[in-house]
């Protein structure tokens, strides 16, 4: 009697992203499956369509019914031999670290995942472990909102507890801001995961520049690959504008700092993985503001493969798959990103990118006509185009955004805001929602 054939080996993904955003990982990870001899399987949200180049077989479900996706996965595991599974989308990255450690394979682990996905549970964590944090308190209603923020002492914070891309996040200075502060953060919380919807954390204001550090862990070994200086803007409101990454950035080898990025990531228990580590520097030290459990968004990680030459894509393939990846920079330079925003909520009728300008190594529209661009509070990520330079220093790559964002043209009409109380959806960008 023949026994029967293995089943074929697989990398599973949940998730494939937005193919502006996410085709060059794709891309990485499909060309080292196949030299691996890997099957590359895909679980994505809507019908697949750029995806069909890179992945062998692909499977249409509701990934933000958990179980849905649960049941769909170890569907899979029963068709493949499952040796690695990744996700790099904020609002499944809880379901796919949970499914990892079900099915025996390389993952952030429950504690950590929980530790990404969940503010309350990090700050809690990090602060009973004696890591630098500031005062914060979980509350369920906006009295005790203002009993927290007396007890803390303004400004403070006032942010949903399980969000991405700064949603719902503001800044209160006083009583009078932190109720406006906290209704933000509490609708803003309600198109989240269901566990987590509902009030708001009040912590304090943490002041000093914010970077960002996309980093690999191997087997509990945090690894950092680069270092991504932020611009936000829109006070009170935390709107990330732009980045850029030098791959001589200074803070890359700085003892303190990654100390301190050492310790989050083992406080939290993160196992295998790509984080993406919020912090602030301030007078006093470093201090994280929150974990995230994937690359990090706002093609940061692009920008990191153009200015240091790490391809994150074959990174997260490595961590996947239990190799411990190499991350040495094989080019020196510096990238940066630079977003164009409306100045008031608007009805987009087009956009038009240069197509040229010195350093520009990508430029693109990031909405279609029609679209309706909201401005927090009562939309979030409303941006109509992107541009990217590269340069030898961080001097002339700002001075290329600066006119390679002029160039940027937008024709677009006004609109009101919406009416107070009206449901966020979630926009593109943190969601698989190609279509």
């Amino acid at each position: 009697m023949t026994a029967p054939a293995p089943a074929p080996g697989a990398l599973l993904v949940v998730g494939s992203g937005l193919r502006l955003y996410r085709e060059y990982i794709v891309r990485a990870v499909a060309d080292r499956a196949r030299k691996a001899g890997l099957r590359l399987v895909l679980i994505n949200n809507l019908r697949p369509t750029w995806q069909h180049e890179y992945f062998d077989d692909i499977v249409v479900v509701n990934v933000f019914d958990h179980r849905l996706l649960a049941e769909t996965a170890r569907e899979l595991a029963g068709r493949y031999t499952v040796t690695g599974l990744m996700c790099w989308d904020e609002p499944l990255v809880m379901p796919a670290a949970e499914l990892a450690a079900e099915f025996g394979v390389p993952g952030l682990g429950v504690p950590g995942v929980h530790g990404c996905r969940d503010k309350y549970s990090c700050r809690t964590r990090l602060t009973a472990a004696g890591a630098p944090q500031p005062g914060f308190e979980l509350t369920a209603d906006l009295d005790q909102a203002r009993t927290a923020a007396a007890r803390i002492g303004y400004p403070v914070i006032v942010k949903p507890r399980a969000l991405g891309a700064s949603m719902g996040v503001s800044l209160a200075s006083d009583e009078r801001e932190l109720e406006f502060a906290y209704r933000v953060a509490h609708e803003a919380s309600l198109i989240g995961d269901e566990p987590y919807r509902g009030g708001a954390i009040v912590e304090g204001f943490v002041d000093g520049p914010e970077i960002s550090v996309d980093g690999a862990v191997h087997k509990g070994e945090y690894l950092p690959m680069f270092v991504a200086r932020k611009t936000t803007g829109m006070p009170p409101f935390f709107e990330e504008t732009g980045h850029v990454v030098d791959s001589a950035d200074p803070l890359r080898s700085d003892d303190t700092l990654l100390d301190a990025l050492v310790t989050a990531h083992q406080i939290l228990g993160i196992e295998n993985g790509i984080t993406h580590t919020e912090v602030r520097l301030t007078p006093d030290g470093p201090v994280i503001i929150e974990v995230n459990g994937r690359l990090g968004g706002d093609l940061i990680p692009y920008l990191g493969q153009i200015a240091t030459g790490i391809e994150p894509g074959s990174v997260l393939f490595d961590v996947a798959t239990g190799q411990r990846p190499d991350l040495t920079h094989a080019r020196a330079g510096v990238a940066g990103i630079r977003f164009g925003y409306p100045d008031h909520d608007c009805v987009v009728h087009s956009v038009a990118v240069p197509e040229q300008a010195p350093g520009l190594v990508l430029a693109s529209r990031m909405v279609e006509p029609g679209t309706t661009l909201r401005l927090p509070p009562g939309g979030y990520i409303a941006r109509h185009s992107f541009v990217v330079c590269s340069a030898p220093d961080p001097e002339t790559c700002a001075r290329q955004l600066d006119d390679a964002v002029a160039l940027v043209e937008l024709d677009a009409e006004p609109v009101a805001p919406p009416p107070p109380g009206t449901t966020l959806t979630m926009p593109a960008g943190l969601l698989d929602v190609d279509a």
